[in-house]
């Protein structure tokens, strides 16, 4: 090897490694998203949810920020904003919660944009359901055909999956095709 060559080398060896160390660092960021965002949804007190939710959306958008070419985080801060909204109480809580259901929407959107496959399509499954759940225009942007889209191109991903399926039999009950839902929703458990 010429001079030239082994500095190229050890550049992209370089390269190599603080890119497996980022995709490392990020991995952790997500698991520990997930994490906290499963203790605030099933452990913690329905009354301290929305403290805690406000407190975790900060937390994923400083991890998207740090992270702005994965669709991981984005993926997990629309996840994120979607039961916060959820949890918002109030009149005021209500409406915030129209804004924070849009942007989720975009985050899984952006998701997609950066990479469809990420977290086996979640990002799919968690628009549709959001598509289905939301009120339609003129409130919000619920869409049942859209909904259908975005969650059989998620159970495509992921066709074994617990949300995937979940999700996908739910809509189908909610839409009325209750034999095909208890399929679904078999298959989810």
């Amino acid at each position: 090897m010429n001079i030239v060559t082994k500095k190229l080398f050890g550049l992209m060896l370089i390269g190599l490694l603080f890119s497996n160390v980022t995709f490392a660092g990020m991995n952790e960021d997500v698991v520990q998203l997930q994490k906290s965002w499963e203790k605030l949804k099933y452990q913690t007190p329905t009354a301290q949810q929305e403290k805690g939710f406000e407190a975790l959306l900060a937390e994923s958008k400083a991890v998207t920020a740090q992270y702005p070419d994965k669709a991981e985080p984005l993926i997990w801060q629309g996840i994120i904003e979607a039961t916060f909204a959820g949890v918002r109480n109030g009149i005021s809580g209500q409406l915030a919660a129209l804004s924070l259901v849009k942007s989720a929407k975009k985050s899984f959107d952006a998701a997609i944009g950066i990479n469809p496959n990420a977290l086996h399509g979640s990002a799919y499954t968690s628009l549709g359901s959001l598509y289905y759940q939301v009120p339609s225009w003129p409130i919000s942007f619920g869409d049942n055909q859209k909904a259908k889209e975005y969650l059989t191109k998620g159970l495509e991903l992921n066709p074994e999956g617990i949300d995937s399926n979940y999700f996908y039999g739910d809509y189908l009950y909610k839409t009325g095709d209750v034999s095909k839902a208890e399929t679904v929703l078999k298959k989810a458990l």
